[in-house]
């Protein structure tokens, strides 16, 4: 059984930036994909980032390509992903989430495990 702990979430001005940490107990890390999602006010929960065992793959939604970046440290059991150029439309509780399938997981389904949550505020 995996625990995931979602810290760093915060408010945060329009252009500015922001790092998620998640921390993981309980299983053996390194076998698991891990991912990050989100959740607006009235909206479903969507996929943001994931990222495979050993770092070789990762996937971005379209809407955040080229601002965040993921990334994870199997020696200490945590994923990351870095927000920058953060826009309001960005504001939204962020989950990570870990999957014991292979490859790249992009359908909230496929994640078995999941974090509490941590709000990101993004102001205008």
């Amino acid at each position: 059984q995996v625990q995931l702990v979602e810290s760093g979430g915060g408010l945060v001005q329009t252009g500015g930036s922001l790092r998620l940490s998640c921390a993981a107990s309980g299983g053996t890390f390194s076998n698991y994909v891990m991912g990050w999602f989100r959740q607006a006010p009235g909206k479903e929960r969507e996929f943001v980032a994931t990222i495979s065992q050993r770092s070789y793959t990762t996937y971005y939604a379209d809407s955040v390509k080229g601002r965040f970046t993921i990334s994870r440290d199997n020696a200490k059991n945590t994923v990351y992903v870095q927000m920058n150029s953060l826009k309001p439309e960005d504001t939204a509780v962020y989950y990570c989430a870990a999957s014991g399938l292979s490859g790249g997981r992009l359908r909230l389904h496929e994640y078995g495990y999941w974090g509490q949550g941590t709000q990101v505020t993004v102001s205008s």
